[in-house]
């Protein structure tokens, strides 16, 4: 078909993909600071989806495994946790090196090298290790003992560890003030490249870092990710009721709605003569976006609670929960007097405790102001489901929404959709609503769908609203479905 006009001239077709929608945020995420010194101060932040990957990075014995242990370990299991790193004390500059592969991890090597030799500069003074001698090394570890010993004769302070998969050198100054550059090899000498220490192949170099107050470190990962929503400390520092205070403030205040996870073990919540512990002060600054539980057995029960409540999915059907009588795999139950267990409610506490029929319980479920765990975290998963749907309806439409009462209807049945699968998955139900009306709906009217959407004609918009291109207010009343927790029931005998 030589010289033949392309169609195209008469019949135009193009090809228009729609933008990839916004995802919605997940609400099953926790974060756990610790302080370990696994993460480093450059990297700060990993996601893990077992427990095995945890147990890789840190052992069985840090603090950060026994928090994922619990969150794993319960039943449904979560699908996701993120670790950080708190600097809870000064830490000194660190190189870390590249993840070394298994032929070049092999030990025949490394035994092979009798007068090994590397530089390094670690807080402005040049290191010029030699004499290297790995011939007697069983492992990897023996390699870093020999490194460390050379280090810290040029330079006290200094030390070299094997972490299983990549080597790491700390500088000997902590603070801001300490500074280590890449290590590189000799004429005579390749080991700081077999180390995965030089310039090109080193994973990081990390300046040395000030201590942070646990308060500064939850804004600094609210900053970094908005992908958690729980957080708590599972750390070897201790951090004070005044601490644990800061931090529950920073959530409540938060832009984006997250929750605060403390687990208490000093037995002044248990008295009802006591009212400065920490949980009679989480009540009385009414926090609701912190929850804390009391445990005697196990610091970092309030993992198990979060990971319970963090397993659902709010796109199922009847998926919601409330947390009052779930278990907690990992946590050694209490055993309170009916005194103690009425003074845990009087101040909002939750606690894992032992019942007389010899089942044992999570109650009650609540928030440190007292709201119901379940209820603010469905509430936090509508607004945020409610809000991308509405964006994502004006930000897949190929021309505009019209601002006309028809555009308008179509933001309505956006969150429409969103409110029917609250309905689905149980957390609105239909109901009686018994609050201040607006619209059309009345204090004593029925929602027989659950909820009520009300938006006012784009007619009645003042003008300068118009000319802002803004939709008309939508108001939406949603009925909680809620959630039994008690009964009574009254037997009557006739003989």
């Amino acid at each position: 078909m030589a010289n033949a006009l392309s169609v195209s001239r008469l019949v135009s077709v193009q090809t228009i993909f729609s933008p990839v929608a916004a995802g919605r945020r997940g609400f099953g995420t926790l974060l756990i600071l610790g302080d370990s010194a696994v993460i480093g101060p450059s990297e700060r932040l990993r996601v893990y989806t077992t427990l095995e990957a945890v147990a890789q990075d840190f052992g069985v014995n840090a603090p950060e495994y026994y928090g994922a242990a619990l969150y794993f370990g319960q039943s449904p299991r979560p699908a996701q946790l993120m670790i950080g790193r708190w600097i809870s004390s000064a830490v000194p500059a660190q190189l870390t090196g590249a993840i070394l592969t298994a032929a070049q991890q092999t030990l025949a090597d490394w035994t092979a090298i009798t007068s090994g030799q590397m530089d390094i500069t670690i807080d402005g003074t040049d290191l010029n290790l030699t004499g290297l001698d790995f011939s007697g090394v069983t492992n990897l570890n023996g390699v870093a003992t020999v490194v460390s010993t050379a280090l810290n004769t040029a330079l006290a302070g200094t030390s070299c560890v094997w972490t299983g998969s990549q080597f790491i050198v700390y500088g000997a100054t902590s603070g801001s003030t300490g500074a280590i550059g890449y290590a590189s090899d000799t004429a005579s000498s390749t080991v700081a490249s077999m180390m995965g220490l030089t310039a090109g192949a080193a994973v990081a170099v990390d300046a040395g870092a000030d201590s942070e107050s646990p308060a500064v470190a939850a804004a600094l990962f609210a900053d970094l990710s908005a992908d958690w929503y729980g957080l708590t400390f599972c750390a070897t520092a201790s951090i004070t009721d005044a601490e644990h205070l800061a931090v529950a403030a920073f959530i409540e205040g938060a832009s984006k709605a997250r929750r605060y996870g403390v687990t208490i073990s000093n037995t002044n919540v248990l008295s009802a003569q006591v009212d400065t512990d920490l949980g009679s002060q989480l009540k009385a600054a009414g926090y609701r976006r912190t929850s804390w539980i009391y445990s005697s057995h196990n610091p970092y029960a309030v993992c198990s609670m979060f990971a319970r409540a963090f397993a659902v999915n709010f796109a199922g059907n009847r998926t919601t929960i409330t947390l009052m009588y779930k278990q907690l795999p990992g946590v050694v139950y209490e055993q309170l007097t009916e005194t103690q267990a009425q003074t845990l409610e009087s101040k909002n506490g939750n606690v894992f405790v032992l019942y007389d029929n010899d089942t044992a319980i999570l109650q009650y479920g609540v928030n440190a102001d007292g709201s119901y765990f379940d209820e603010l975290h469905g509430a936090d998963w509508l607004a945020d489901a409610i809000q991308v749907a509405i964006y994502n309806l004006l930000y897949q439409s190929q021309t505009k929404i019209p601002q006309t009462d028809e555009g308008a209807a179509q933001l309505v049945n956006a969150a429409q959709r969103v409110l029917d699968q609250a309905v689905q998955n149980g957390f609105a139900a239909p109901g009686i609503w018994n609050a201040d009306g607006f619209g059309t709906l009345q204090r004593g009217d029925r929602l027989d769908s659950g909820y009520y959407v009300y938006m006012p004609s784009v007619d009645d918009q003042d003008q300068s609203e118009r000319e802002a291109r803004m939709a008309p207010p939508m108001q939406i009343a949603v009925k909680l479905a809620g959630a039994i927790h008690t009964a009574d029931v009254i037997i009557s005998i006739n003989r």
